[in-house]
């Protein structure tokens, strides 16, 4: 009988070498494997370099040490970052507990208590006696995991291990973009701030001349009306700027771990743009699919899936356990003799009969995988997307620019011939005040697309994936 019992188990076990469930290797048919998506950027223009690769912290680049110093504050007090910090440790406690499953589990036990058994229980009118009673024994066990189960178990919380990882480099991304964003903010607001200052000093030597000339009888009251009217709505804008420069300083005090209130005033000192000392470094789709978090976060998505599958193909099989134990059971004044002693050893065999739900859980856990598949695919499209797009409004802003510097330079060359005739006496105050004010706008105009510029460089910055290869 042993030997014909044996024979039926040899292959069992043998099989039961590797464990059950598909191995992972990769997403063979994802959108990852295409040519196009791995190769250089369609929207790379100019100040633009796609053969240099983006640097582990990206905002060196704009050479501003009060910058680096604010998103070393962020990467190291960010609330959001202590959040990924402590959903990543959950992670590997999950994944040391998955680990420990695979070890000899053990126990101990120990009871004393004053019993009296029911007489009625066994029918009998007799009160029987009261003695004290005790329970003390040793419990070890191991899971032989023939079938792979805790050991798809230990992958799959490897695998969500991972994701945490790569969750917590995605925030790191995120809060050093919105730390750079939001200190361009300040400083963009800054210039704004004193082109619009101009802008209004203009207006006013405007309405000014303006005034005097209605007052003479040269002009209808209407023009000065006019002029009036212009440097009140200039004066409107101010308070919109100051509001989000002051916001601006509110979300830098909070991403360094502050509360708004504690924000530093000597950021407001900042009133020149960012700028960039290099073009920008962008590298192509390879690089990119390499570095962006989110994209490796759902790769390792497919992985601990589809060592799910193997988890829930394991309960197809026997789980075959080795266990003993030894203890001493019964009554206090026989403890640990031969009549209270007690010991066991021998295997465990646990086999579940209901087939039907463990393949409908199988099943389940298949098309997790094909979820996943489906989603990794569209985060490298919305990857893809998010760069081509960042590059190619950047690439029109840059346009943008170049055209209003050309203005801006043509205004001031229109404003200094202005005043050299008026220094002739060739031309009287009108031309020379309408030059300044016209050089004024331009300049507004020109900090404006500075403003976009910035903006711009940070969202490209954020839509490569930069920032987190470098953390402590």
């Amino acid at each position: 009988m042993v030997r014909r019992a044996l024979c039926v188990l040899a292959p069992v076990l043998l099989a039961a070498c590797a464990p059950v469930g598909p191995d992972y290797h990769g997403p063979q048919s994802a959108l990852v494997t295409r040519p196009a998506v791995s190769g250089p950027f369609v929207s790379a223009k100019a100040a633009v370099d796609p053969a240099m690769p983006l640097p582990d912290r990206w905002w060196r680049l704009y050479d501003d040490p009060v910058l680096d110093g604010l998103i070393e504050q962020a990467l190291a007090a960010n609330t959001d970052l202590r959040v990924a910090d402590a959903h990543l440790a959950r992670s590997m406690a999950l994944l040391g507990e998955a680990r420990a499953r695979r070890q000899v589990q053990g126990g101990f036990s120990s009871e004393v208590s004053e019993q009296q058994r029911s007489a009625e229980q066994v029918l009998s009118h007799v009160q029987p006696p009261e003695r004290p009673l005790y329970d003390m024994g040793i419990t070890l066990g191991y899971d032989l995991d023939l079938f792979g189960g805790l050991r798809r178990g230990i992958e799959a919380a490897s695998a969500e291990g991972e994701a945490a990882q790569a969750a917590r480099d995605l925030v790191r991304v995120a809060v050093a973009a919105e730390t750079a964003r939001a200190w361009s903010d300040i400083c963009n607001g800054g210039s704004q701030m004193a082109a619009m200052e101009r802008i209004i000093a203009a207006q006013r030597e405007d309405l000014a001349l303006n005034q005097q000339i209605v007052a003479k009888g040269r002009l209808p009251a209407f023009e000065a009306e006019k002029r009036q009217e212009a440097v009140e709505a200039s004066n409107a804008r101010l308070p919109q700027i100051q509001a989000r420069r002051r916001n601006a300083a509110f979300r830098l005090a909070t991403l360094i771990g502050r509360p708004p209130e504690e924000f530093d005033p000597g950021w407001f000192g900042c009133n020149r743009p960012l700028a960039l000392k290099q073009p920008l470094p962008v590298g192509d789709g390879a690089a990119l699919l390499r570095r962006r978090p989110d994209i490796r976060m759902a790769e390792r998505r497919i992985a601990a899936d589809t060592a799910r599958v193997g988890v829930a193909m394991s309960a197809l099989y026997p789980d075959i356990r080795l266990g003993a134990s030894i203890g001493s059971t019964g009554a206090v004044v026989d403890r640990f003799s031969p009549l209270t002693n007690r010991f066991a050893l021998g295997p465990q065999i646990r086999w579940t009969i209901n087939r039907s739900a463990v393949r409908a859980r199988i099943a389940g856990a298949r098309a997790g995988v094909e979820a996943d598949l489906a989603g990794f695919d569209g985060t490298v499209l919305k990857a893809l997307r998010e760069v081509e797009s960042a590059l190619n409004t950047y690439a029109a802003d840059l346009d943008r620019l170049r055209a209003l510097e050309q203005a801006q330079k043509a205004a001031a060359l229109v404003a200094e011939k202005a005043r050299m005739l008026r220094a002739g006496g060739r031309v009287g105050a009108m031309p020379v005040v309408a030059a300044d004010r016209d050089l004024a706008l331009a300049d507004q105009a020109l900090a404006d697309a500075h403003a976009d510029i910035n903006t711009d460089q940070i969202a490209a910055f954020l839509a490569l994936g930069g920032g987190w290869e470098g953390r402590p």
